[in-house]
């Protein structure tokens, strides 16, 4: 049984052609930019759209806790360690302000619904892609849903940030037609701050994955201040044409479209009023990593 937050269908970032994406709930990394905050956390979470209460605290009234309603202009629910996430607030909003954000299913269940898009997949060369959160975080689950996938037939892609034993990213990796690897910085102290993960059992797994001549893209999160300066972005060029495969390098150009969704999980957005970087900036960087020798696009 592994644990979901969204099964997004007709993906078009997340690897080539249709694609449907499942995202696994949980990840070790606490990148600030975040835009699938609701990935983060491992566990069941309660969502609340402020927009939609209408104040009649019958949310209060079933809570067998009684846990409080947030108050006008709160972020969000800040029930703290007095939710069990039992569902009960959910079921007694009259006008559906507030939904439990994590899904149960089986790998059986799960590729059931994939497997729906199969004649999309075939017309446009996608498949299904595993993202998150980290996959790699539900790992038993996640080598049952690829191998799943295999038998069915299924194109498959991991979506990933390479922070995972050696052993389990590799036998991972062997189940997937493309890996969709994330790096988010090429220097081990500004990661490690950053993301709250060391860099380099990361690039460790690159290599191997690298070595073991997997079908490979690079997936750069570009977010402004953090790794668009010229120095970062010539050592993702010298690393990238030093693997074997060399792969395609996707810039993903930071947004603001997690912004609402931190409020609505009860947190404040760690990027405050950062704001996205503009057309010609992401351009110039693409352009500059183009001339450097590597295959870029803009987008996933």
């Amino acid at each position: 049984m592994g644990l979901l937050f969204e099964v997004k269908r007709g993906a078009v970032h997340d690897g080539p052609g249709w694609r449907t994406t499942a995202f696994f709930k949980g990840c070790p990394l606490s990148c600030p930019w975040c835009h699938n905050p609701e990935g983060i956390s491992s566990e069941k979470e309660i969502w609340f759209v402020a927009s939609r209460c209408v104040g009649c605290q019958n949310c209060v009234s079933v809570c067998p806790r009684g846990v409080p309603a947030p108050a006008a202009g709160q972020l969000g629910p800040a029930y703290g360690s007095a939710c069990t996430v039992c569902g009960r607030c959910v079921d007694g909003c009259p006008v559906g302000s507030r939904a439990i954000v994590g899904m149960e299913r089986t790998a059986e269940q799960l590729v059931q619904e994939l497997a729906r898009d199969r004649a999309f997949f075939a017309r446009s060369g996608g498949g299904v892609t595993i993202s998150g959160g980290e996959p790699l975080s539900q790992l038993d689950f996640l080598l049952e849903v690829l191998s799943a996938c295999r038998k069915a037939g299924l194109n498959t892609a991991l979506d990933t940030s390479g922070y995972a034993p050696r052993r389990d990213f590799l036998q991972a990796a062997a189940l997937c037609d493309l890996v969709l690897f994330d790096l988010k910085h090429l220097d081990e102290s500004r990661h490690e701050e950053t993301t709250g993960v060391p860099l380099t059992p990361i690039l460790e797994n690159l290599h191997a994955l690298d070595e073991e001549g997997a079908n490979l893209w690079i997936r750069y999160p570009l977010i402004p201040g953090f790794n668009d300066d010229q120095s970062t972005l010539s050592r993702l060029a010298d690393l990238v044409l030093r693997l074997r495969s060399k792969p395609l390098v996707c810039l993903l150009p930071y947004h603001r479209a997690g912004q609402e969704k931190y409020a609505r999980l009860g947190r404040s957005d760690p990027m405050g009023d950062t704001e996205a970087p503009g057309e010609t900036s992401v351009e110039n960087v693409a352009t500059r990593l183009a001339n450097s020798g590597l295959m870029v696009r803009i987008g996933g």
